[in-house]
């Protein structure tokens, strides 16, 4: 080899070896991806990188004239190295389908293809019928390698057809993944049959690999943010179902009181108290966002009832010209509850509670801004875990963050934003 074709010959090699470390390099350090898979794709970047400093090792012995029978050796380490992938990809598909490996009739076929394939590359070193190594120590093709690829050629052909029967078993992605990752890697070996593509074969691997550990990354930080939804929703519902019981008995005695001192006033109050209940056991059920319209009846509701029961003590304002858009289930109303009571102090004066909206360059804003005791961000309280899963929710449902700073005039301002993008999801 010289000139241009030196220069490629080293190049695809370069750009292998670079690719296999970068593969080895991600898998280290991203983060989302389960302990078997980062072990399995650690193990896969592994053999790569050592295919090609095989072809390095390889190179370099023969430009030092090493004996033919070392040539002949390292010929083998290659072919070996070049199709252990196979069956680890194999592992991987039974894996992702959830599939019992020790009793896979794949499994078992794709080894024994894989033995006999092991077979006759070793039988390569006493045998010339499938490489043989010229005095000038050059390897060339037997009249029987294309036979010493059947094998290899069976076993992607059997991952093939795996992949697209349990299509139903993967998501999407894994799926593609799968398909990207096998189909160049078929059609480079049928290639190999008839000229000389190691190099090709492996960058071709390298290239899949990298492709098809992105998709399923990228399918399992999917999968992630889903169960961290889920989570969020379950603590919400917790949430509803851990209502406070002297809220409860409170507003039953109001009510009782009020059924002889004020009937009119005593039917409203159940009707506001109704509504409370009913909105709070529609937001469990509910997994996405819902119109702010709702979450401000319900926050209304709420608040009605408090004020039943304390009417001289809190005072509330609301501003909200502004709620043609969603939030979370469960978003302004715990807020306000967070506020009425942690914030009321008998010996202070009134609580003074003002809730306002208003829409923003880049989406629409919540204020709820309260006269009580103020916010110490070191706390770990049960109502800065409060606003901690609501923050977390808003995070996951609609790109939402919420901020917590002190009010000029004592107590705390909690600012909830909600950008636009989140709206056209919708």
């Amino acid at each position: 080899m010289n000139g241009w074709n030196d220069f490629f010959y080293y190049f695809i090699i370069g750009a292998t070896l670079l690719l296999s470390a970068l593969g080895l390099w991600f898998t280290a350090i991203m983060p989302g991806i389960d302990r078997w898979n980062k072990r399995f794709f650690q193990s896969f970047f592994i053999v790569l990188m050592s295919s090609v400093c095989t072809v390095l090792t390889d190179i370099a012995l023969r430009a030092y004239s090493a004996p033919s029978e070392v040539i002949r050796f390292m010929q083998v380490l290659e072919c070996l190295l070049l199709a252990l992938p196979l069956p680890m990809l194999t592992v991987l598909l039974l894996h992702c389908c959830g599939e019992n490996m020790r009793e896979s009739r794949l499994l078992q076929a794709v080894l024994g293809l894989w033995a006999v394939y092991f077979l006759l590359v070793i039988s390569g070193l006493i045998s010339s019928a499938f490489y043989f190594v010229t005095p000038d120590r050059q390897v060339h093709r037997g009249h029987w390698y294309p036979l010493m690829l059947l094998p290899s050629i069976a076993i992607m052909l059997l991952n093939d057809t795996a992949a697209i029967r349990r299509r139903r078993l993967l998501s999407r992605k894994v799926c593609l993944s799968f398909l990207i990752a096998l189909l160049p890697m078929t059609v480079t070996v049928l290639v190999q049959m008839f000229v000389n593509a190691f190099l090709l074969l492996d960058i071709c691997t390298v290239l899949s690999a990298l492709s098809m550990y992105g998709l399923i990354l990228s399918d399992q930080i999917e999968q992630d943010l889903c169960r961290q939804r889920e989570i969020a929703q379950q603590r919400a519902s917790i949430m509803v179902l851990q209502m406070r019981p002297h809220f409860i008995y409170n507003t039953m005695t109001s009510i009782y009181c009020l059924c002889s001192q004020d009937p009119q006033k005593a039917q409203q109050v159940v009707l506001d108290f109704t509504t409370y209940l009913r909105k709070n056991f529609t937001a469990v059920a509910s997994a996405a966002p819902i119109p702010f319209s709702s979450e401000l009846e319900h926050t209304r509701a709420y608040l009605s009832v408090e004020q039943a029961q304390y009417s001289k003590s809190l005072i509330v304002d609301f501003d909200t010209p502004y709620t043609v858009f969603r939030v979370p289930p469960l978003t302004l109303q715990p807020i306000v509850e967070n506020a009425v009571k942690h914030g009321r102090n008998p010996d202070a004066g009134p609580l003074r509670i003002s809730i306002r909206t208003r829409k923003t360059e880049t989406g629409s804003e919540i204020t709820i801004a309260d006269t009580g005791c103020g916010y110490d961000p070191t706390d770990d309280s049960e109502p800065h875990i409060a606003l901690k899963n609501i923050r977390q929710r808003l995070e996951l449902m609609c790109g939402g963050s919420l901020t917590i700073t002190p009010n000029d005039g004592g107590g705390t301002v909690v600012t909830v934003a909600i950008p636009d993008s989140a709206a056209e999801k919708q």
